[in-house]
């Protein structure tokens, strides 16, 4: 019990801000912890401030007159890994990164695996037949050409002084 008092913490061999104990209930309290994390890394404001899961892969979106490009890091995939559709202008990237090695083996992991799902509103109407995707070191560019219509509707609007 006298493990479980913060008496002379300053003291204690410290980790992430954590006294470490040799303790089997707290080894145990830091792998629950650890599954909890793991458990919940992809649901909303708890994976927007570790910075995964939630809004991965990254992208880049960029729209030019006759097209979008769509640029996303996929590290650790291969095309096989990768699925890419569009419907009412919505771009889906969805897959799955798989485990490289046994968990039996793993002693401590931060890196993201299992599958993922990432819908992006486009900014404009879209001709998907038209669409081509490229895939080179980890990361897929898109090109989406916008329809006839997306491209006419564009309306400058002059400055006047």
């Amino acid at each position: 019990m006298r493990d479980l008092i913060p008496w002379g913490r300053s003291r204690m061999p410290m980790h992430r801000g954590e006294p470490v104990f040799d303790s089997p209930m707290l080894a145990f309290r830091r792998e629950v912890d650890r599954l909890f994390d793991e458990t919940f890394r992809h649901f909303g404001a708890l994976s927007d401030w570790r910075g995964e899961g939630f809004g991965w892969p990254h992208v880049d979106l960029v729209e030019h007159d006759k097209e979008i490009r769509v640029t996303a890091e996929l590290p650790g995939l291969e095309e096989r890994d990768i699925e890419i559709s569009v419907d009412d202008d919505v771009l889906t990237l969805r897959g799955e990164k798989r485990v490289e090695h046994d968990d039996g083996a793993r002693r401590y992991s931060e890196r993201f695996y299992g599958r993922f799902e990432r819908q992006i509103a486009l900014p404009a109407e879209v001709d998907g037949d038209r669409a081509k995707a490229t895939f080179k070191n980890g990361v897929v560019s898109i090109v989406l050409p916008k329809t006839e219509r997306a491209r006419q509707h564009v309306k400058r609007i002059p400055l006047t002084h």
